[in-house]
């Protein structure tokens, strides 16, 4: 008698990485809404910096509630204060939520303006800039991920669709508003540069105390520096002394702690790089759907629709090639 053949299962790591891809997705989904959500608010109020407060502060409350209610989130809250006492975990690394509160203000100030798209594209050049460096240097919990020319060169056509981007938003503008759109193009770049640390930091504290803690952390650090810089807004303009009524604009912030609790999960399975790319490719279907859908705004540019096939692309060529470990990643 012949013995069945036994059924084989994919490996472990190789699930994680599929369930990982398909979370990032959802995650960039979640981010392109949240930007349209913000970059409303910031221009109902005039102030992005009070949007990215109303934001950042919702969130936290959200958490702190959960908290309230968790015994595992507070046991994690114990066990990251332990590890930064001894001596696993830096204190600087509870400062990612820096980085995420600079990021849904450039939201606030420039998604009206530039629209959803074009914000995306943007983010990605300094995201992925950002996420070869992380990567290479291990600063995320999958370990050190070698710069194969294979990610160098989708890095590069991604950071090349930024430029097209920005060509095709100003380049029927001149003078000031020409200016005014590189600049405000340039703002989400940079705060894109802080989104892949921000990422491997809070996947780091995450494999601590859990990615519902390492999210409380980010949001308590992000929320206390946007009210520093708050603080000098009202002192030069006031406060906003109008606030909108609908409900949806102050979802914001329920939209980011779904994301980062998500990163803080994954990023230890896919690595920076890969966790930013298929985010990213998420945030530019749903920004597109966003922007020909919701016709507020500046809407599709020719140069918006090119740019986001190419990081597109850039995804792909990234998401489908293995990367390579020059180190054994941390076990979750």
């Amino acid at each position: 008698m012949i013995a069945a053949r036994p059924v084989r299962t994919p490996p472990r790591a190789d699930v994680r990485r599929r369930l990982g891809v398909i979370l990032g997705l959802s995650c960039g989904a979640g981010v392109a809404v949240q930007a349209r959500i913000n970059g409303d608010l910031g221009d109902r109020l005039n102030d992005g910096i009070a949007a990215a407060v109303i934001s950042f502060g919702s969130g936290l409350v959200v958490l702190l509630i959960a908290c309230c209610c968790s015994g595992r989130m507070r046991a994690g809250l114990g066990a990251i204060r332990r590890a930064v006492r001894t001596g696993p975990l830096r204190w600087w690394q509870l400062l990612g939520g820096l980085c995420g509160a600079f990021f849904v203000a450039t939201q606030g100030l420039s998604v009206a303006t530039i629209g959803v798209t074009a914000f995306t594209i943007a983010v990605v050049a300094g995201q992925l800039t950002s996420g070869l460096v992380v990567d290479r240097l291990g600063v995320g919990p999958a370990g050190v991920t070698l710069v194969t020319p294979v990610r160098f060169g989708a890095a590069a056509l991604a950071i090349g669709a930024v430029g097209i981007a920005a060509l095709g938003r100003s380049g029927g503008a001149s003078g000031t508003a020409g200016g005014a759109a590189y600049l405000l193009i340039v703002l989400p770049a940079l705060a894109g540069l802080g989104l892949a640390w921000q990422q491997a930091v809070n996947g780091r504290i995450g494999t601590v105390g859990g990615p519902l803690s390492a999210t409380t952390i980010n949001f308590a650090a992000g929320t206390a520096g946007l009210l520093v810089v708050e603080v000098v807004q009202i002192a030069r303009i006031g406060w906003p002394t109008r606030f909108p009524t609908e409900p949806w604009l102050y979802a914001g912030g329920v939209i980011g702690v779904f994301f980062i609790a998500v990163a803080a999960l994954i990023v230890r399975w896919i690595g920076v790089l890969v966790f930013g790319l298929t985010s990213v490719s998420g945030q530019l279907a749903a920004s597109v759907i966003l922007d020909v859908v919701l016709s507020a705004g500046p809407g599709l540019s020719a140069g918006a629709v090119i740019g986001c096939a190419l990081t597109l692309v850039a995804a792909a060529i990234a998401v489908f090639r293995k990367p390579e470990s020059a180190s054994r990643p941390e076990r979750a």
